[in-house]
């Protein structure tokens, strides 16, 4: 067998092993399902009335927004999982295996993608019932939109990959990711628009890369301006993984049982 083809099966078999885990830890599916949920009920009923997105109900605003936050978040489940399986010393028995290192981040990262999907279906049953209606747009750039949501996905897979790998316990890295990547979402166009902020944090959330993964999302499904927020939200995502894929490999190959 080849090593790339030795490389595909034991990524796909890694990732086969990563989405049994969920059906045996059902708590894990509360950010894919019953979080985003929340999040949409809370900010469409309890805070819709008060926030002015001219030209357009506060629910077609907002769901491109929640949709890419809930997705970037997805990854939460790659650095929980990493991080269980240094302390149990399981990364140790994998380097002793016939199999290729590579299809242990790339089993991780794959199955997030996976879960992703769920995440999408979950998010626009709600939406749909909410109110929410794709609107000035066509088929293919839904889809686009439904591929840089996945992308988005995939490249916060890898941070959150790094981030399993350096800390000292699962809960640790849950708490880390949260807490560096969480503020980020609200300093931006994800909920409300940038121009409602103040001076300073207005200019902040406009430089914020999850304002343009919100605007360019809210072009592609609601057809806002698009000026260069789609192309630029796909540059984000490449830098993101050419960043954090390479630093995550160095550090899962030495990264040993603690």
């Amino acid at each position: 067998m080849s090593s790339l083809s030795m490389t595909a099966s034991d990524t796909l078999v890694l990732a086969r092993r990563n989405l049994m885990r969920i059906p045996r830890q059902p708590d894990l599916l509360i950010a894919y399902t019953v979080q985003p949920v929340m999040f949409v009920l809370l900010f469409v009923y309890v805070f819709g009335g008060a926030i002015q997105t001219p030209g357009f109900d506060y629910v077609d605003f907002l769901m491109p927004g929640i949709i890419a936050q809930s997705i970037a978040f997805g990854g939460f489940v790659t650095a929980l999982g990493l991080s269980e399986d240094v302390h149990k010393g399981l990364i140790d028995r994998f380097r002793s295996l016939p199999m290729s290192r590579a299809a242990v981040l790339a089993g991780r990262t794959f199955s997030d993608i996976v879960l992703n999907c769920l995440s999408l279906v979950v998010l626009f049953t709600v939406g749909f019932a909410a109110g929410f209606n794709f609107q000035d747009t066509t088929a293919g750039q839904v889809v686009l939109g439904l591929v840089l949501m996945l992308l988005l996905g995939y490249s916060f897979s890898w941070i959150f990959a790094l981030v399993g790998l350096y800390s000292s316990s699962p809960e640790t890295a849950n708490s880390i990711g949260f807490t560096l990547i969480f503020p980020l979402t609200f300093a931006s166009s994800v909920f409300v628009p940038a121009e409602s902020m103040p001076d300073g944090l207005q200019q902040f959330a406009e430089a914020n890369p999850f304002t343009t993964w919100a605007d360019a999302a809210r072009s592609l499904w609601i057809g806002t301006p698009a000026n260069s927020d789609v192309w630029m939200a796909f540059v984000w995502c490449f830098v993101l993984i050419a960043i954090f894929a390479p630093l995550a490999v160095a550090r899962y190959r030495t990264v040993s049982a603690r």
